[in-house]
């Protein structure tokens, strides 16, 4: 069995800080690319920051970035991401910036450059055409919503 990973395009990303780490995969064959901080600061107790990575990146067309959190930096420090996944269309070409919550009710969270604080994961994306209907097509669940497949 072959090990090779698949490949597609290169993704093009800019360093937009001197101290910007570039995204790379810890692991080959790893889906997430870390993303780096380029600023440090402290996270006291339940408290929020959006986070810059000094990088921008082109993501094709027809393709999204998902900014997922890092599981080791949830399980060792509390630091979940409050919209995760983040998502990056394929127009956009600003600074990747991460918005972290410290979950932790008592310990404050140091974030050093360079820390990875979460992942970027390119996916392919389908582009329907969106079209009004009078009724819309029946299905088991139908508009069962939160909690409707038990607890």
């Amino acid at each position: 069995m072959s090990t090779t990973a698949a490949t597609t395009a290169p993704l093009p990303m800019k360093r937009l800080h001197p101290d910007a780490i570039l995204p790379r995969r810890a692991y080959d064959g790893d889906a997430g690319l870390d993303l780096h901080a380029v600023e440090a600061l402290t996270l006291a107790p339940g408290a929020r920051a959006l986070v810059g990575t000094g990088i921008a990146v082109a993501i094709p067309h027809g393709h999204a970035g998902l900014v997922l959190p890092r599981s080791g930096l949830a399980a060792k420090r509390g630091i979940a991401l409050v919209n995760a996944p983040g998502l990056i269309d394929a127009g956009y070409r600003g600074e990747l910036r991460v918005l972290l919550l410290n979950t932790d009710r008592d310990e404050p969270c140091e974030i050093a450059v360079g820390d990875r604080i979460a992942q970027l994961v390119v996916i392919r994306v389908e582009l329907p055409q969106t079209v009004e209907v009078d009724e819309l097509p029946d299905s088991e669940r139908g508009s069962g919503g939160f909690g409707s497949s038990g607890a």
